[in-house]
């Protein structure tokens, strides 16, 4: 007959166990800081696919140089393409910005009421200046090239 299991032997490979899952996890590369395990809130969910522009036409790596017709970009609003953020403050006034939070790197999700809001770890930046109006970020978005090319908006 064998001795019986106690409990702190179970607990002990229990331990084990779960830390392996978690040796797992981290080297598939989640390093998110978020206490919510949803898509959105992955810094890699939020990313596009490379090649994604407004065009649709995929561009070189490393290059951007996108258009976007001025339409699609709400007043108080924005539209996020290829790495860009592009914002209309207020009617006729267009900015750009890096789409990429300066937190943790993750792609900014939504432009609404003159914010661009990141959601892996809820930070908000003015959609006018970059500047952020909440943490956990402490970096505005850098800012990029806009062009008025008539009805559209050339970004780089």
């Amino acid at each position: 007959m064998s001795d019986p299991i106690d409990r702190r032997s179970v607990l002990r490979h229990a331990g084990v166990v779960g830390a392996g899952a978690v040796a797992i996890t981290v080297a598939g590369g989640v390093t998110a800081c978020s206490s919510t395990s949803s898509p959105a809130a992955s810094p890699t969910a939020a990313k596009p696919a490379a090649g994604n522009s407004a065009t649709g036409a995929g561009t070189a790596p490393g290059a951007v140089a996108n258009a976007v017709k001025k339409a699609d970009v709400p007043v108080g609003g924005g539209k996020i393409i290829s790495g860009l953020v592009v914002t209309q403050p207020s009617a006729g006034t267009f900015k750009a910005f890096s789409s990429t939070c300066t937190h943790e790197g993750c792609q900014v999700s939504e432009v609404k009421d003159n914010k661009i809001r990141c959601a892996c770890h809820n930070s908000y930046f003015d959609a006018a200046t970059g500047a952020v109006l909440s943490g956990p970020a402490r970096s505005a978005l850098p800012s990029k090239n806009v062009t008025d090319a008539g009805d559209s908006l050339t970004l780089a």
